[in-house]
């Protein structure tokens, strides 16, 4: 039998204070767990909650500050020390996508994902832009489940329970500068 291992559950939903702004005080997220397979079981790496689980579980209780297992964990590279410049081709306008409308449901789960992300410093909030690109969702691959239809058919259907949040680059994409030079071969 497989192990999903999660972080303790007194350290799930806790934000890093380092990471926080003054006026940026945010409730804990919950502790979201996701539907294992049958062959798959959750471990917890608190003290309190002993599990068989020999001895990968003690080395991971042992290193667990060292493991990243929330993105409040990531520690962030102060801009003064790292940078990064995009370089546009001359004469480019910038573009400004007006952002279609979200059903409920997908809302939410932007809402959601904008709301983890700011928590833990990775975007930040900006009153006006010189370029805007459109949010789009799209549901995550997740397990098959086997249904019998009206013909009393075995038949393959997905099951729907996450989605993933991404921003749609390709406007800029076409107006920065392209590299020069090839990338490297892999081998």
């Amino acid at each position: 039998m497989s192990v999903h291992l999660v972080p303790s559950s007194t350290q799930v939903g806790q934000l890093d204070p380092k990471v926080l702004h003054d006026n940026s005080l945010l409730p804990p997220l919950p502790m979201e767990l996701k539907p294992l397979p049958r062959h798959l079981k959750y471990a917890y790496l608190d003290i309190e909650q002993q599990l068989p689980e020999d001895k990968l579980l003690d080395v991971l209780r042992q290193y667990k500050k060292v493991i990243e297992w929330k993105l409040s964990d990531l520690p962030g590279i102060n801009p003064s020390i790292c940078m990064h410049k995009i370089l546009m081709e001359d004469e480019i306008k910038p573009i400004r996508k007006q952002q279609r409308r979200l059903n409920p449901t997908i809302l939410d789960v932007v809402k959601k994902e904008v709301t983890k992300l700011l928590a833990v410093g990775i975007i930040y909030p900006i009153s006006s832009s010189q370029w805007v690109s459109l949010v789009q969702v799209v549901p995550k691959k997740s397990g098959m489940i086997v249904m019998k239809n009206q013909h009393n058919e075995l038949v393959p259907m997905r099951i729907q329970n996450s989605w993933r949040v991404y921003i749609n680059y390709r406007k800029l994409n076409q107006a920065t500068r392209k590299d020069h030079f090839p990338l490297p071969f892999i081998d």
